[in-house]
């Protein structure tokens, strides 16, 4: 069992690059017979590139355009446990909120395939549900402003809320390019969540069974967690 979390980003090849394994676990999961990787995608009313768009990450890490079965659905829709009858499953980026609503009704069904095996890939939205406590936006705490509201994923209030629980510490994503490694720092002092990670766009923090940790791609990994002093950074490079 592997979990990829990407931090985001535009660039199709480099994010391409960095789905190289778990397209290859897909494949190994399915054995003789073609993979299925399960694209889940919660798209907004104007949103008319974001298929295309991950279609191209997928392949260009290697899957094949037959090897993709993309399920879309709009903000406020949710999905079905039929979405998961795949080798892997690819959760992808937009707006956190609506992602996590979306994977309500399938978590626990969720959380058992990817125990039993099954890869998963998080991009963006898709890495930040895939914690037990989802820091799913806000850009306040308390009424001041710990991130830039651009950032904010139409909340307010910073709010954490249950997850995939395929994790047990928290994750946000775009740190570097969003400052959201303030955000996260933010809700590990007030004590939302106890500890996280942040990752860089074009950065992939890989968590495997059978591996300790690592960051793969051009960013870091920012890995926040309480202390006696208040809160601790570490910097996870590649």
């Amino acid at each position: 069992m592997s979990v990829f979390l990407l931090g985001g980003g535009r660039d199709v090849a480099r994010c391409g690059d960095l789905l190289r394994p778990f397209v290859r676990e897909a494949r190994e999961r399915a054995g003789d017979r073609p993979a299925v990787i399960a694209v889940l995608l919660v798209l907004e009313a104007d949103d008319e590139s974001s298929v295309a768009r991950f279609a191209a990450v997928l392949e260009a890490a290697g899957a094949t355009a037959n090897e993709l079965r993309i399920t879309t659905i709009v903000v406020g829709e949710v999905f079905d446990t039929a979405v998961l009858d795949a080798d892997a499953l690819f959760v992808g980026g937009g707006l956190t909120p609506a992602y996590r609503a979306a994977v309500g009704p399938i978590r626990d069904a969720v959380t058992d395939r990817v125990r039993d095996g099954m890869p998963y890939a998080g991009f963006s939205a898709g890495s930040s549900i895939a914690a037990g406590p989802a820091l799913i936006g806000g850009y306040r705490l308390g009424g001041v402003e710990v991130v830039s509201e651009d950032a904010g994923e139409e909340l307010d209030e910073v709010e954490v809320r249950p997850g995939l629980g395929l994790l047990d510490f928290a994750v946000d994503v775009h740190a570097a390019q969003w400052g959201t490694l303030s955000r996260l720092v933010a809700a590990v002092e007030a004590g939302l969540v106890s500890d996280g990670v942040a990752i860089d766009e074009h950065t992939a923090l890989v968590i495997s069974a059978q591996a300790a940790p690592a960051v793969h791609g051009s960013g870091q990994v920012w890995r926040v967690e309480s202390a006696a002093s208040g809160v601790l950074i570490t910097v996870l490079r590649p």
